[in-house]
């Protein structure tokens, strides 16, 4: 039988709402060729039953909950948001409202992480967490993880790719890959956002894992040192991304998921920029199929594409259109059909260590 979820724990454990603070609950809403679907329709249900939970917490706790607050779909993961949304049936700005806000839940189909950081930069009383993809189900999987635990694990990952300048890993099919963690700052998503938060006060939720964005050799005179092949397994296909210099500059394979990654790929350069190295940590997460909760099964995933949110250089302005602006990650969980054989993080003071070995970590018992 499937535990009790505890939603006013997990509000008080993650945000511990403040008297006098506003909350925002945002979900995005089908319009056009971006066209509903039946989980979709199920996470604006669920945005429904957590702006409802917050309202009946901020009457004990002397908090206020906005009206929820729905805008049209962007159609993109990341990309900007638009400029007006809806509240209580009247049109409203964007910037005011968060403006007017100190904890936002965004519960959304396509992913408003990185704009929603954007807003964190100029709006220093604001609190974010992002949770595109969310699913019902997850209640009782990774948002039931505890907390506590999950917040120790990512400092202790998070510290040590800070410390890295470099990562070597060897995947199960043998190929190899080299992440130049140089000049980056690691971030914990450790599932606490309190009003005393240090450094950037966003989270995805679920929450649990580390993250950095690999140096993209933007100083003149120190290219990046990121190289190798990176494999994917696309259902049955099994596709092999080359790279030099932080960059996909080959798509290797005879299939038709290869043929639709290199035309995918040439539509935009921005997409070939390798954007993350991640290590999930949150036990209680499983795969999904949504990206929200798979990035934090226990283990390592990486990402192409637009990097300025977690701390890397490409950003917004360099894609060729917002409509081809995209963050994807692509997750390797024990037991899946590509596991990580190893993974070495490189120190500068010329020390090494495996923390990953043959798909579990080597650094957490039983993990």
């Amino acid at each position: 039988m499937a535990q009790s979820f505890d939603l006013e724990k997990l509000l008080v454990d993650v945000f511990a709402p403040q008297p006098g603070e506003k909350v925002l609950i945002m979900s995005d809403l089908p319009h056009g060729e971006w066209t509903d679907n039946e989980i979709w329709a199920d996470r604006r249900k669920m945005a429904v039953e957590w702006h409802s939970a917050f309202r009946q917490l901020g009457s004990k706790l002397g908090f206020s909950v906005h009206p929820l607050l729905t805008y049209a779909a962007t159609g993109a993961h990341s990309a900007p948001l638009p400029l007006e949304g809806e509240m209580d049936g009247r049109p409203v700005r964007l910037e005011d409202i968060l403006s007017d806000t100190n904890i936002v839940v965004a519960l959304t189909e396509y992913s408003a992480t990185a704009p929603l950081i954007d807003f964190l930069q100029k709006l220093p009383n604001l609190r974010v967490a992002s949770m595109p993809g969310v699913m019902k189900s997850m209640e009782q999987t990774a948002l039931a993880a505890d907390y506590s635990e999950v917040a120790r694990k990512s400092h202790i990952l998070a510290d040590k790719l800070d410390r890295a300048v470099g990562a070597k890993v060897e995947f199960s099919t043998g190929h190899q890959m080299y992440f130049d963690l140089r000049n980056r700052k690691a971030e914990a998503d450790d599932g606490q956002l309190h009003a005393d938060k240090k450094g950037i006060r966003f989270i995805n939720l679920p929450s649990g894992e580390a993250c950095i964005a690999p140096y993209e050799g933007e100083l003149e005179g120190q290219p990046s040192k990121t190289e190798g092949t990176i494999p994917v397994m696309y259902d049955d296909e099994l596709v092999l991304f080359r790279v030099e210099e932080n960059r996909i500059v080959e798509v290797i394979g005879d299939g038709p998921q290869a043929a639709q990654k290199r035309d995918y790929f040439a539509t935009d350069q921005a997409r070939r920029n390798i954007a993350e190295l991640g290590l999930g940590c949150n036990d209680k997460a499983v795969i999904s199929g949504t990206i929200l909760e798979d990035e934090k099964v226990l283990g390592l995933h990486w990402a192409y594409g637009r990097s300025d949110h977690i701390g890397g250089t490409v950003g917004v302005a360099d894609f060729s259109d917002p409509s081809h602006i995209v963050h994807q990650d692509i997750v390797y969980p024990k037991g899946g059909p590509i596991g990580i054989a190893s993974l070495v993080l490189e120190y500068e003071d010329g020390t090494s260590e495996e923390i990953i070995k043959d798909s579990q970590y080597t650094i957490f018992q039983g993990s």
